[in-house]
């Protein structure tokens, strides 16, 4: 049986944003987390804010007993992604955004794809509207994309609700994973965007309502799926198989 995990067509970096150029994108939107930078923001700050004693114990114990299950997968992306926001719960979200910042430029930053921060530039240039879409919280993609010159009005991620003081509830926003990324980008009145870039197969459904879908880095699994739907993929070079 011919394995589909290796059919999809792979672009170099030129015939990447030559693809992209050609669609001539009006808005854009891009996942985060292993499309616009290698690794995992979220599940990185869940654990180093864990290091930095941020959480209390039973908290943090609580949280890595249900990230152990989702490894397992008897916890759904939906639920862990929001449980990772709804963990910081009674903090401060001035806390939390100095914390994001601090993270995320000693962590993350250095992992951000040039490629990926050239095409976003050039996209804008040509005035593109340019969106994030996330299950990550948003306190970390908030701070991320302002590397691309997203502002936080065009982010779309995990966030729960702050209470008259400015301390974080467990009340959920939003977690926008898998079909939960189409909704998200509904409420904001985009229905098919003209670009959409992403590296999992949570960021699938997504994908499929662009008139360009473009996976980043894919993942084994939207990799086949890129194979089945005729997708064509693409690897930065600090990832490239």
């Amino acid at each position: 049986m011919t394995d589909t995990a290796y059919e999809a067509v792979r672009l170099t970096t030129a015939e990447f944003h030559d693809s992209v150029h050609r669609v001539a994108p009006r808005i854009a939107v891009f996942d985060c987390d292993g499309t616009l930078w290698s690794g995992d923001a979220g599940s990185t700050f869940m654990r180093w804010t864990m290091e930095q004693r941020i959480l209390p114990g039973d908290a943090s114990d609580r949280l890595t007993k249900l990230y152990n299950d989702y490894k397992r997968g008897s916890v759904s992306e939906l639920d862990i992604c929001g449980e990772m926001v709804q963990v910081y719960a009674g903090l401060p979200v001035a806390k939390l955004r100095t914390l994001a910042a601090d993270f995320f430029r000693t962590h993350i930053e250095p992992n951000i794809f040039p490629e990926m921060l050239e095409l976003v530039t050039e996209l804008q240039s040509n005035g593109c509207e340019i969106w994030a879409v996330s299950s990550t919280n948003d306190w970390v993609i908030e701070e991320g994309v302002t590397r691309f010159n997203i502002p936080a009005n065009r982010v779309l991620a995990a966030r729960v609700a702050a209470d008259s003081g400015g301390i974080i509830t467990r009340n959920l926003i939003d977690v926008p994973t898998d079909q939960g990324k189409v909704t998200a980008l509904h409420r904001v009145g985009i229905s098919t965007p003209d670009a959409v870039f992403g590296n999992s197969v949570h960021d699938a459904a997504m994908l499929a309502i662009a008139r360009g879908a473009f996976p980043v880095n894919p993942s084994a699994e939207l990799l086949r799926r890129s194979a089945t739907e005729g997708w064509p993929v693409y690897y930065p070079a600090s990832v490239r198989p």
